[in-house]
């Protein structure tokens, strides 16, 4: 039986029952039926006395089988499996290592007795899929741990250690040595003992407060906007307090397929699989040799350099930190440590933690000091004559074999690559501010970078906690220059009638954290401005100029935040926007300079010129060959830039919520009523909607 999915064997009068569905052991039909099986044939056999469930290879059960989503059912259900679980007649022991997540929880569920190993994680994580548990656990964990630490637990989908479920009744017991015969010794034990075979569904829900779910549900509405599975959680957990168990169990079906069948859900579980194919490189094998990476080199201990080496200490990698100035050293320094510190206030470090992370980040003013790295990072002003010089001294102290990396956001990678004898060794790796928090890797392979280059580089991207997409040379490349295209009608709508807190209110309840006047407030609006002066944009014939409004408000010290006044005021240390009248007022003069009648906007038509333009710019990126896949645009834009998960991404969208022939039309209204071609849709689009085909097609 070993091709089976669940192996059957004995020890004594105990049967076991292992799961064999490598490599996660996820709940299919053939494991789900084989379990169903195997507890029908050890109940009716006399010489078994209890049962263990027990999970092969490196984990319990991990989850669900994602890819049965959406297919006709098939086999036992686990709700079956779960019910002769509870209704057999000899104690049932769950023996749980590696993880027990989701449907593998709600299995465990099913025993009358559960077993960990110390490193077990328990967890119901189905919120992340945009879904909630939908095999009875919203109605059993409230009876094990209390109202309010499932909700907490569910709505967080966060993995719970076995010391913890042990304290919260999720686990009866944490047994170190192997799991197996512990579990085995367990289950005679139980026998002996005469132990009651105790189904969680017989419980009483524990429930802290009167008001707890309500306050919970208060807690999270700034969080959880937009979302539909934390608020379906909430009633199921109600329906747990007030519902006898199958009433609760009947509403916890409802509100799952409820979920099942929404757009949000769909948005996520694209997004769930676009994150671990994005990884991956469709050129690059995966079997493609990789090269060594034992310590790390960083130019810069600024905001970004500080970030980025935070992130090879936090993964154990040694890293050298380089600065020009011993003053900017020391300052960068201490910005880690308070970093550092503040996350040990918190409670997410040891103060032994912080100092082992601070040991692995040296400080240098040498480059010397960088010539026994295998991976160094540039970090420095975003000028191409300050990457010059830099990748110029690499090229002379680097050791042969190591990875030169810059970090810039929109500059040439090629040219840069060309500032060394080994352009081959040369890859983007574009981190977005802060660097310690935010997820995204944005890589960038040059024309001449090397396939284990890139090997490498992905691979390292997750060792240091990114999500990592691989990305073409060109101007901003994916995120950036698809933002470029918001950013240009968000100025023309204002010239041309719109206000700032109207277009960032239409943005936000979308599903961004802010709008982008906002989000300009915040970064600081003397950075774009010091770009426009550079570029010149007003000289360029043909380009209706970006910056009257702009420019116009950093002309008089309005910076942002920073200065307490942008597009909006802010009454510092409080930095809640405040719409100015001053700030409208400069608008509707900017707009009789230019000549432009101002008239009232739709959120609808608000909503079309910010996102489509970025929808049809992703369109000319694929066709370009910048971004491998569609998916890979939706993971950028949904790590990098706040695109809500639960509307999947640009691309998913257009292809699943608004459609590509309405998003093309939309463009063709917007060219016909302005003149200009900066609407003309993209070519791959105009293909697309002429064949009826999505971008997910190609």
């Amino acid at each position: 039986m070993s091709d089976a999915a669940i192996l059957r064997s004995t020890d004594g009068e105990v049967g076991i029952l292992t799961v064999n569905n490598p490599p996660v052991n996820a709940l299919s039909a053939a494991v789900r039926t084989g379990l169903g099986d195997g507890i029908k044939a050890f109940a009716g056999d006399p010489a078994i006395k209890a049962i263990v469930v027990i999970g092969g290879g490196r984990t319990f059960i991990a989850g669900a089988d994602i890819r049965e989503f959406g297919k006709p059912p098939s086999g036992t259900s686990l709700h079956d499996v779960i019910a002769a679980m509870e209704d057999c007649p000899k104690p049932v022991v769950a023996a749980l290592h590696g993880t027990a997540l989701g449907g593998g929880l709600e299995t465990a569920f099913g025993a009358h007795y559960r077993i960990a190993v110390p490193q077990a994680r328990v967890g119901l994580p189905e919120v992340h899929l945009g879904l909630l548990p939908g095999a009875g656990g919203t109605q059993r964990l409230p009876r094990l741990a209390g109202a309010e630490f499932a909700l907490e637990a569910m709505v967080s989908g966060r993995h719970i250690p076995a010391k913890e479920a042990l304290s919260r009744n999720i686990v009866d017991k944490v047994a170190d040595g192997d799991l197996l015969a512990a579990a085995v010794a367990y289950a005679r034990e139980l026998v002996a003992q005469g132990a009651p075979l105790r189904r969680i569904r017989d419980l009483p829900v524990k429930l802290g407060s009167p008001t707890a779910i309500e306050d919970f549900a208060k807690s999270i509405a700034r969080k959880a906007r937009g979302f539909k599975a934390p608020w379906n959680i909430i009633k199921t957990v109600q329906a747990a307090v007030d519902l006898p168990f199958d009433e609760g169990m009947k509403r916890e079906r409802e509100l799952f397929a409820e979920l099942l069948t929404s757009s949000e859900s769909a948005a996520q579980r694209h997004y769930f699989f676009a994150e671990r194919e994005a990884a991956k490189v469709l050129d690059v094998p995966a079997d493609t040799p990789q090269r060594e990476i034992k310590a790390g080199g960083i130019i810069g201990c600024g905001t970004m350099g500080g970030g980025i080496a935070m992130n090879f200490a936090n993964a154990g990698i040694p890293v050298t930190v380089l600065e020009t100035s011993q003053e900017a050293l020391d300052r960068g320094m201490k910005v880690i440590r308070t970093n550092y510190e503040n996350t040990a206030k918190r409670g997410g470090l040891t103060a032994d933690q912080v100092e082992q992370r601070m040991a692995l980040i040296k400080p240098t003013l040498s480059y010397d000091d960088l010539k026994d790295a295998d991976v160094i990072i540039e970090a420095v002003f975003e000028t191409m004559e300050v990457k010059e010089g830099v990748f110029t001294k690499l090229d002379a102290i680097a050791k042969p074999g190591a990875i030169l990396a810059t970090n810039t956001s929109g500059l040439d990678v090629n040219q840069i690559a060309n500032y060394t004898k080994r352009p081959s060794d040369v890859i983007g790796m574009h981190f977005f501010s802060p660097a310690n928090v935010m997820k995204l890797l944005e890589n960038v392979r040059g024309k001449a970078t090397s396939k284990d280059v890139i090997a490498t580089v992905m691979s390292l991207s997750k060792k240091i906690g990114k999500i990592p997409t691989l990305v073409g040379v060109c101007e901003g490349f994916v995120g950036n220059r698809m933002l470029r295209q918001r950013g240009v009608q968000s100025a023309y709508m204002l010239e041309e009638g719109a206000l700032p807190q109207q277009v960032d209110k239409v943005i936000f309840d979308f599903g961004f954290p802010m709008g982008p006047f906002q989000m300009s407030d915040l970064a600081g609006n003397d950075v774009g401005w010091r770009i426009r002066q550079g570029k010149k944009e007003k000289e360029q014939r043909n380009v209706r100029y970006t910056g009257y409004v702009a420019d116009a408000i950093c002309e008089l010290g309005r910076f942002g935040q920073k200065t307490g006044a942008g597009y909006y005021k802010y009454n510092l240390p409080d930095r809640s926007p405040i719409p100015d009248p001053e700030v409208e007022k400069l608008i509707e003069e900017t707009s009789k300079k230019l000549g432009i009648t101002r008239r009232a906007f739709s959120d609808q038509e608000i909503l079309e010129r910010c996102l489509y333009p970025m929808v049809n710019e992703g369109a000319k990126i694929l066709e370009e060959g910048m971004a491998q896949r569609a998916l890979d645009i939706d993971v950028i834009w949904v790590n990098g830039y706040g695109w809500p998960v639960y509307r999947g991404g640009p691309m998913w969208w257009a292809d699943n919520v608004v459609g590509l022939k309405a998003v093309h039309d939309a463009l063709l209204k917007y060219r016909d009523m302005s003149g200009d071609p900066f609407w003309e849709p993209a070519p791959l689009l105009k293909k697309l909607v002429q064949e009826n085909r999505k971008f997910s097609s190609l």
